[in-house]
């Protein structure tokens, strides 16, 4: 089963050189534009020999294809004990459960960036055309997110095991590492889109949005450290700081998100194990509530008073209307998902997607909920919530089920077409 199912150009002539001598022949495959799958060039790199272009260095075959959507898991556990905590109820065993739930989120992490290591040191050419791979490349901004939610987790359920000094020095090296690379990420990804991957017309996914969401993951963390700031120029560079990564974010995202509706509109729905990835989209959406409210909660001490009260009223101004649209687009996408599960849509990584985007969701309305006072904002944050647990539970499950069958961890196939739209 594919770790991620592809949607691929052709790989640049440049890019072909990267392969070691020893693979075997690239072999082409072309499918109707209308699933999305272009021409799909992939080196068929076995991975059942001993050694591979280096004598005496051995490739660890269950490696080879642990890209780095892996990194979903790791966002997805988190939220699960960073929404958990947020809600505005008193569970009693909530507390409990979210700080076993982010213990496991950092024995997962340093699986995943050790599993990650060890693709990069072994398979190297297979880590090169990742990059060159205009499906696969936007996920290495997982690893800026997977970062940033275990270090937003680390601070505010992980202080119970750690102790607040500890909790928020992890939580400020992660912070650190995980806004770099998102940065990163968020102009090198797009780089290589334009540059080398030249993505066709009507092509447009919504991972497409994973490298322009993480600043803004960096954004809603970054609030939970203003308050540990210096009170001055720093505390408020923090915070505009992140009002800024939260602007870049979400203008990148009007720029993406028309071109991911007009290749629904005009190309039918995605092929079947892709159709997770559009639960994506509340990502970008939940995050940016989740941002504006946590930074105006940050905003007294950092700025002027009027400022504090304006970005106040600024939470309510945009959440409102976003999380509409959220509430919108995640009955779309259901719809979309429901469609594709009759029409035989099995089990891929892709269900991640029905995670981490949900669980800002969470995260976003119990903002709105806190900073209005609303009762329906509280139990459409706990609604969302029972979701998000449901959610995880399935996919946690199937997860460790495919990678004890070694079914996760073998050589990724082309997804499934969707099924034809009739007219």
């Amino acid at each position: 089963m594919a770790i991620f199912p592809r949607t691929r150009t052709a790989v640049p002539p440049s890019a072909v050189a990267v392969l070691p001598h020893r693979t075997a022949p690239l072999t082409a495959r072309r499918t109707d534009v209308r699933t999305d799958v272009r021409t799909d060039v992939r080196a068929d790199v076995r991975a059942d020999g001993p050694t591979y272009g280096r004598p005496g260095v051995r490739r660890l075959p269950s490696l080879r294809h642990i890209g780095p959507n892996w990194y979903a898991s790791v966002m997805g556990t988190a939220i699960v004990a960073s929404a958990g905590v947020a809600l505005p109820v008193d569970v009693p065993v909530l507390r409990g459960a979210c700080t076993v739930v982010w213990a496991l989120t950092a024995v997962l992490l340093a699986l995943v960036l050790a599993a990650r290591a060890g693709h990069w040191l072994h398979h190297r050419d297979q880590a090169r055309a990742h990059l060159l791979d205009p499906a696969v490349a936007p996920f290495y901004g997982c690893l800026s997110m997977a970062l940033l939610a275990v270090g937003g987790a680390t601070l505010t359920v992980g202080r119970d095991v750690l102790g607040a000094e500890a909790a928020l020095a992890a939580d400020v090296v992660l912070f650190t590492a995980g806004t770099g690379i998102g940065l990163v990420a968020a102009v090198a990804v797009p780089y290589l889109m334009v540059v080398r991957h030249r993505p066709a017309p009507g092509t447009a996914s919504p991972v497409w949005l994973l490298p322009l969401v993480a600043p803004m993951v960096s954004a809603s963390q970054g609030a939970l450290l203003v308050p540990h700031v210096a009170a001055g120029q720093g505390r408020q560079a923090l915070l505009l700081a992140c009002y800024a990564m939260f602007g870049l974010s979400l203008l990148a995202t009007l720029v993406v998100l028309p071109l991911v509706f007009a290749r629904l509109v005009h190309h039918g729905p995605l092929p079947l194990a892709l159709t997770p990835t559009l639960f994506l989209v509340l990502g970008p959406l939940g995050q940016s509530t989740t941002a504006v409210n946590q930074l105006a909660d940050a905003a007294p001490g950092a700025v002027a008073g009027p400022y504090a009260s304006a970005f106040g009223a600024f939470a309510v101004l945009h959440g409102v209307p976003v999380m509409g649209f959220a509430l919108l687009w995640l009955a779309l996408a259901g719809a979309m998902v429901l469609k594709a599960t009759r029409d035989g849509m099995g089990f891929a990584m892709t269900w991640w997607a029905f995670t981490f985007p949900v669980g800002t969701c969470v995260t976003g309305a119990a903002g709105l909920a806190g900073h209005t006072g609303l009762d329906a904002l509280t139990w459409l944050a706990v609604a969302l919530y029972v979701f998000l647990v449901a959610a995880w539970a399935v996919v946690g499950a199937r997860t460790v089920r495919g990678v004890v069958s070694g079914a996760l961890t073998a050589a990724p196939v082309p997804p499934a077409p969707a099924t034809a739209r009739t007219r």
